[in-house]
C-alpha cells in the first residue's frame, strides 16, 4: 500500500476530502520527524512507537579501496509494533505473495 492508496482508503472510510486527509497524515509524519530530531520518542498506544536508536563508533571497510574507515556513532529511527498490532496481524495474514516472504 502506498500514501495515495492510504489517504483514499482514509477518505474513504471517514468521508473527509482527499486533501484534507493528505494534509493531516503530512502533519503527522512531520511531527513524528521533528519529535524523534529533536530526541522525544513518540509513542501511541495500541500501534506502535517510534523511537531513536543509537549505533555506537565502528570500523568498516571501503570494499572497492580495500581501506578501512571509521564510521561515527549515529542515531536512528526505528519503528517498535505494539502488542495489539502484532497479535492483529499474526491472526490475520493468511500468506504473503512469493517476492514479498522472508526467507
Amino acid at each position: 500500500m502506498r500514501k495515495a492508496d492510504l489517504v483514499t482508503a482514509i477518505s474513504e472510510k471517514t468521508g473527509v476530502a482527499k486533501v484534507d486527509v493528505l494534509v493531516t497524515l503530512e502533519e503527522f509524519f512531520k511531527a513524528v520527524k521533528n519529535s524523534l530530531a529533536g530526541g522525544d520518542n513518540v509513542y501511541i498506544r495500541g500501534f506502535g512507537s517510534f523511537v531513536i536508536k543509537r549505533r555506537k563508533k565502528k570500523i568498516g571497510r571501503h570494499i572497492k579501496r580495500n581501506v578501512s574507515i571509521d564510521i561515527p556513532e549515529h542515531y536512528i529511527p526505528s519503528f517498535k509494533p505494539a502488542k495489539v498490532f502484532v497479535e492483529h496481524v499474526k491472526g490475520n495474514v493468511d500468506h504473503l505473495p512469493d517476492d514479498e516472504s522472508e526467507d
